[in-house]
């Protein structure tokens, strides 16, 4: 069934003719804040067959609310904070892995640019996020069980969990350090390795 986009309650947004699928879709890339995502990485993510997914982006792309870039999709920014405003945000919550200083001498968007678009171990890459203050890449683990978030300011990295489907405390702790040791491998490439540990949460040694 197609519906208007202002018969769920986005006021405010133009007429735009929607499934509520497509709608719950662009909510959600809203509410990520995304600013890149790929179509394997958002397939596994929602656990939607490739057709569904293709459709779906096909029909936005359309009405111009997201357009195709060299690094996957990305939606339009002033919607993106249009649906923002309207929409109640029902995510996981996040649960934080590991936070760490980064080296001062460090170069945060070479480290940026290094790690867009990676996949490590588990991780499958899924987008990135930015706001004033920090960029945040994200990936989830193969199987959509898990999200994994890297949070970048200019001298922290924080890493969080997002729990999608049952609580595998395991698996994103292995996650998070397969990206943490990737994470200081280039940042000992040219200038000192990260330094010091700041605060844990949970975080226990995993075999691998």
């Amino acid at each position: 069934m197609i519906i208007p986009l202002l018969d769920v309650a986005l006021n405010g947004l133009p007429d735009w003719s929607l499934s509520a699928r497509d709608v719950d879709i662009l909510e959600f890339l809203s509410d990520e804040e995304f600013r890149f995502f790929t179509f394997e990485g958002l397939k596994r993510r929602l656990g939607l067959h490739p057709e569904t997914l293709s459709r779906i982006l096909n029909r936005l792309e359309a009405e111009g609310l997201i357009k195709k870039s060299s690094e996957g999709y990305t939606i339009i920014t002033d919607i993106a904070k249009n649906l923002k405003q309207n929409s109640i945000s029902n995510s996981a919550s996040k649960v934080t892995l590991l936070q760490t200083f980064l080296p001062s001498d460090i170069p945060v968007d070479q480290l940026i640019l290094d790690l867009r678009g990676r996949w490590f171990g588990l991780l499958r890459w899924l987008g990135l996020a930015e706001s004033n203050e920090s960029v945040t890449l994200k990936w989830v683990t193969e199987d959509g069980d898990i999200q994994v978030d890297a949070k970048i300011t200019i001298n922290m990295l924080t890493i969080e969990a997002k729990y999608l489907h049952g609580y595998n405390q395991n698996l994103a702790l292995k996650a998070a350090y397969q990206l943490m040791t990737h994470i200081s491998k280039l940042c000992s490439r040219t200038q000192p390795p990260i330094a010091r540990h700041v605060s844990y949460s949970n975080l226990f040694f995993v075999p691998s």
